[in-house]
């Protein structure tokens, strides 16, 4: 017997999707039937299922899985109360432009016990809402309700070619469980999809016209620049934006990175912020804004200067889903990165026999040298303090940081060349980019928005991802706060990562509670009454009985955790943590104490 849930898990096998990320419910008995029938008839299933104890971790997981091999996975959710606990993810594979395709059951409509699939226990009258989908409609590239198996195919082929074409992101397809209960004539699975004939939307390209404008405002610039956060996604893009900054000595400068755009070590990249002042604007002559959200904070002091040349080059360039967003721009190019870079690489070359002048070209690289040194001196100056004051014992950020650098060179095979960070530090954001130093495409993801919890589920989707693409990563490491530990459902997370052979180290900034609303207050009120507020005071804060975050992960996965409050201890700690993932093949919790909210 073949029913609707026997075509959807068909079609995902057959567009790609090999792991499916799973909570289920009482909308899915032809989906549990479908797949014991494949486990009968073959021995294995035709796409891998995981299960996810939380909803927000199965999203979290399809979202690092789909950083690291740039295809989608699906999540299978619980009707409208499951579709509520994809939580937070769901904004987060939004704003991170991640290809996911999340499939929801719904409550039968009927009470017909002719229907197959109808409602027969008492909680599908309480899953019975009126608009189900309207939950993430906003948050999708698209929705849609499947009425029949007999167009269920073309119906998710064409979801997905929607969630790979640009700006990519999450689709939800939903289904009654009449609806997925419906049985299919074997031709229906017989029928062989030819998948070549769905594909994404083709890239688009810069303009003739733009490219000429850029390129000659590049070649008659005094101090370019190229800001940029996210073109590293696609990881093809990384050698394009070092080729093109190494042709014309232009500097690049990261805002609220979410991936690897250029290698740390680059000589032309001078840094990187998450808000704040950019002096760089007070000198810039030509920038390019690419594929940035937020290339400066207006209220922070920022302003290129008035006669500044602005180019914007995005998938999105007015980024039409935000409710305000504006650059004084002379040209918004809808473009995609990589397409971009290698039309501004060509033309630049076509023009190298008259090229730029030697004595202009010999400057920029004197101006980038020493912005560079300047940037990266004083990471190796914070890196030396151990402590902030004399009589602590407690470690810098820096420091911390440095270690755990060190830690992974000392002790994986690769001496740290094949290691993946997931960073969500949230307040220590900047220090982690800096300090752990990304040099590879894609050895650094983030999911690219805001909502708390991404990185422990995301541990798990990445290690499954490198699988599949044969990344062959020594290590994953989560990089976290406190409070993210806490949001990512660490009990599940855990679990996963030992029932599914995924270990990975986290490490745990524990400043004590949530710095990042107080920071906020103190944005605003800066000598307000709170200002000389404990974090405790402020109700942000988790003392004084914090939660023992490393032996969450024992209990949940069987994990190895240690807690660490001494600058002294963090090596010899750190390099045990890393070992315990590498040889052993276990999840390690470092619970790092540090400066206190």
């Amino acid at each position: 017997m073949y029913t609707t849930a026997s075509v959807l898990f068909k079609t995902f096998a057959e567009a790609g999707i090999t792991h499916a990320f799973v909570n289920w419910g009482n909308d899915h008995p032809a989906f549990l039937e479908e797949l014991e029938r494949e486990r009968v008839e073959s021995g294995k299933t035709v796409v891998e299922i995981i299960t996810c104890p939380h909803e927000m971790v199965a999203l979290s997981a399809a979202q690092g899985y789909a950083q690291v091999t740039g295809k989608p996975a699906a999540v299978i959710v619980h009707v409208d109360v499951g579709t509520q606990g994809l939580a937070g993810a769901v904004h987060n594979v939004d704003r991170g432009r991640t290809p996911v395709l999340i499939f929801a059951g719904a409550a039968p409509q009927s009470s017909d016990k002719r229907l197959k699939g109808t409602k027969n226990e008492w909680p599908m009258w309480l899953q019975d809402v009126p608009d189900q989908p309207s939950i993430v409609r906003q948050y999708m590239r698209y929705t849609v309700q499947l009425q029949s198996g007999k167009n269920a195919a073309k119906m998710v082929l064409r979801a997905l070619q929607i969630a790979t074409s640009e700006p990519k992101g999450p689709v939800y397809v939903w289904a009654r469980r009449e609806t997925t209960e419906e049985e299919v004539d074997k031709s229906a699975i017989e029928e062989k999809l030819d998948i070549t004939r769905w594909p994404p939307v083709q890239a688009p390209g810069l303009a003739p016209t733009a490219i000429d404008s850029i390129v000659d405002a590049l070649f008659n610039a005094r101090f370019p620049l190229i800001i940029t956060a996210n073109s590293g996604r696609n990881p093809k893009t990384v050698p394009l934006l070092s080729t093109l900054s190494t042709l014309l000595a232009i500097g690049v400068f990261t805002s609220c990175p979410s991936a690897v755009c250029i290698p740390w070590t680059h000589p032309n990249y001078i840094g990187l912020s998450f808000g704040g002042k950019n002096d760089l604007l007070d000198h810039a002559d030509v920038i390019i804004l690419l594929d940035v959200d937020i290339p400066w904070i207006d209220s922070k002091g920022n302003k290129p200067l008035d006669d500044a040349r602005v180019f914007v080059i995005d998938s999105d360039p007015l980024k039409t889903t935000f409710g305000w967003s504006h650059v004084d721009a002379e040209l918004l190019c809808k473009a995609d990165p990589e397409v971009a870079l290698s039309q501004l690489i060509e033309a630049v070359e076509s023009r190298s026999a008259r090229g730029l002048a030697a004595e202009k070209l010999s400057a920029r690289k004197e101006r980038l040298a020493s912005l560079r040194s300047s940037w990266t001196k004083s990471q190796t100056e914070a890196e030396n303090v151990k402590s902030l004051a004399a009589s602590s014992t407690t470690p810098t950020v820096p420091f911390l940081l440095a270690a755990l650098r060190s830690a992974v060179v000392s002790q994986t095979p690769s001496k740290g060349e094949k290691v993946l960070w997931i960073n969500e530090s949230i307040s220590n954001y900047p220090l982690t980019w800096s300090h752990l130093r990304p040099e590879h495409p894609g050895s650094m993801i983030a999911s690219g928005a805001s909502s708390l919890g991404y990185a422990l589920g995301a541990a798990v989707g990445a290690y499954l991802g490198g699988i599949v693409v044969q990344k062959e990563y020594d290590l994953i490491t989560a990089v976290v706060g406190d409070g993210v530990f806490l949001f990512g459902v660490p009990a599940s997370a855990y679990w996963m990562a030992r029932r599914y052979k995924t270990p990975f180290l986290t490490v745990v900034l524990n400043n004590g509670g949530w710095f990042s609303p107080k920071s906020s207050m103190l944005g605003v009120y800066p000598d307000g009454l709170g200002s000389a507020a404990s974090g405790q005071q402020l109700t942000v804060g988790f003392g004084p009985d914090m939660p023992d975050y490393s032996q969450v992960a024992v209990a949940a996965g069987g994990a190895w955790g240690k807690r660490v409050e001494r600058a002294d201890e963090l090596q010899a700690v750190l390099e045990e943590a890393v070992r315990v993932v590498v040889q052993e093949k276990r999840s390690a919790v470092v619970d790092c104490i540090i400066q206190s909210i």
